[in-house]
């Protein structure tokens, strides 16, 4: 198998795009986050005006995804979906700002929260928090952060170093740990064992050697490590989300399902058992607020039978 040829990276433009990030983020933090959100939502508009490739994507998904719905719906809850994706970017600029611990209460809402924040005070053992490409998934690991409950947060560096930089340096404001996805495996266990809490973006695609479970109906290949590190470690899952409230900077914090092991430890197979669990979880989240879900998201790129999906991600 020819080995694969890594190119080097212009930092010239590497470092021309982290300016014009800065550039930009300066100019929206000098607005209103409402006037930022309907620049947003005209991005958004324009992406799905000239983007065939995810538009397509999104409306195909959508119809496997809710096969009663009419063509017209499918169509308006993808545009809005492409509206929430453009919102991520504002939410990041302002979230800093906004997410503090005085001022985090006019923003977020805590729903159904009690368990988990008793969970994180009494630390008797490690949590595994769970989430999917839906609302804003990464307001709830830095709103914990401001309480005062750090996440270790597993996610992929960025290419561009200087890009890489300035976001870390932003997810971490408030204590959020971030942990580079490459080389965690040896981490996440000593983590767990130091009764600390681990975040994951759960609808994650793994690929043909993937545990295959039902999501929306069709077979969507998940990572078997959440499961196992669970088992292993004998640690419950909690299954957040971070919904949006309106066009604004404005979210419902909640936990959709725990999962504990007393739940697990009977069952014939605990690993599927588990995934199965939490991505059915994820789904009922969607369900309630589809057009908050990422569509684009190459969920269902792999097939069980070990072949991919066509070249847009459509199984």
């Amino acid at each position: 198998m020819p080995k694969r040829v890594h190119r080097r990276r212009n930092r010239a433009a590497d470092y021309l795009v982290y300016c014009c990030l800065r550039t930009i983020t300066a100019i929206a933090r000098s607005l209103h986050p409402d006037t930022s959100y309907k620049a947003a939502r005209f991005l958004g508009d324009i992406f799905y005006a000239l983007s065939s490739r995810h538009r397509h994507r999104s409306i195909e998904h959508l119809r496997r995804s809710f096969p009663d719905w009419p063509e017209s719906k499918c169509r308006y809850v993808a545009r809005r979906s492409m509206h929430n994706m453009m919102y991520l970017g504002v939410e990041f600029m302002f979230t800093p700002r906004l997410v503090t611990i005085d001022r985090w209460r006019k923003h977020v809402k805590l729903v159904g929260m009690e368990d988990a924040l008793e969970l994180l005070l009494k630390k008797e053992k490690g949590l595994i928090f769970l989430t999917g490409h839906y609302g804003n998934w990464e307001i709830v690991g830095y709103t914990m952060a401001v309480l005062g409950f750090p996440i270790t947060a597993i996610a992929r560096k960025l290419d561009n170093p200087y890009l890489n930089r300035y976001i870390m340096e932003i997810r971490e404001k408030r204590g959020l740990s971030i942990l580079d996805k490459k080389g965690a495996a040896d981490r996440i266990p000593q983590i767990l064992c130091e009764k600390e809490s681990v975040g994951f973006i759960a609808d994650q695609d793994a690929g043909k050697k993937g545990l295959f479970v039902d999501f929306f109906g069709r077979k969507a290949s998940t990572y078997k490590s959440i499961a196992l590190l669970a088992i292993i470690h004998e640690v419950p899952i909690i299954v957040g989300y971070g919904t949006r409230l309106g066009d604004g900077f404005n979210f419902e914090i909640g936990v959709e399902r725990y999962i504990y092991p007393d739940e697990w430890k009977n069952k014939k197979d605990p690993r599927m058992y588990i995934t199965c669990e939490y991505t059915k979880a994820m789904e009922n989240l969607v369900r309630k607020t589809p057009s908050q879900y990422l569509w684009v998201h190459r969920r269902w790129k792999h097939r069980p039978d070990g072949s991919k999906a066509q070249p847009d991600g459509i199984a």
